[in-house]
């Protein structure tokens, strides 16, 4: 199984290279469209500024091949985001509309970001397949609104927000997997096993 991890210059790839080495399996990291688009699956890893990644993925050409991937693909954090259709991120930034769904600012009494250990609940979906709801670590000050056509797990930060969607497949995590102990790497081999 060819497993590629997208690498624009942004996210945490090596925590999840580490992640699928651990489950026994091997990733490749890459940029490149042919290696992209010949994998069985892909992980789009992100950490940092959604407008400044998306201009980065822009300036390789991939916002241009990602949403027309018919393996499966699980996007990471930002890499969730990204495959929204609109950020409030560094005042507006359009997104890769593989999900017709708008990624928002927290607003609210509580601390931002929204940092460490949280639950998740309700979830469905073959990630999720054997995971009991749990802790799972997030690091994000953005989010998605629950939309019952494509959340499968969410989250109460705020407010109930989608801590995993789905749509065809596309799968993202708005927590980090790589960094979310048995819970996390239980949803890994689920992705890579699809």
């Amino acid at each position: 199984m060819k497993i590629v991890i997208i690498d624009y210059g942004a996210g945490n790839v090596y925590s999840v290279m580490t992640a699928i080495e651990r489950l026994g399996y091997k990733a490749v990291l890459s940029s490149d469209k042919n290696e992209i688009c010949t994998a069985d699956k892909v992980i789009f890893p992100g950490v940092g500024q959604a407008s400044s990644a998306l201009a980065e993925l822009k300036n390789r050409g991939l916002d241009k091949v990602l949403p027309t991937l018919k393996v499966p693909v699980l996007g990471i954090c930002l890499g969730m985001q990204m495959m929204c259709a609109h950020s409030q991120e560094g005042g507006g930034a359009e997104g890769l509309g593989i999900f017709p769904m708008t990624v928002r600012r927290f607003v609210g009494e509580e601390k931002i970001p929204h940092m460490g250990w949280n639950d998740i609940y309700g979830l469905s979906s073959p990630i999720m397949e054997g995971v009991s709801e749990g802790k799972v670590y997030f690091v994000h000050s953005y989010y998605v609104e629950v939309d019952d056509r494509y959340t499968i797990a969410h989250c109460d930060y705020m407010g109930k927000f989608s801590a995993a969607i789905k749509r065809d497949n596309f799968y993202g995590v708005q927590f980090h997997p790589e960094k979310s102990a048995a819970v996390g790497e239980k949803m890994i081999k689920n992705f890579l096993e699809l």
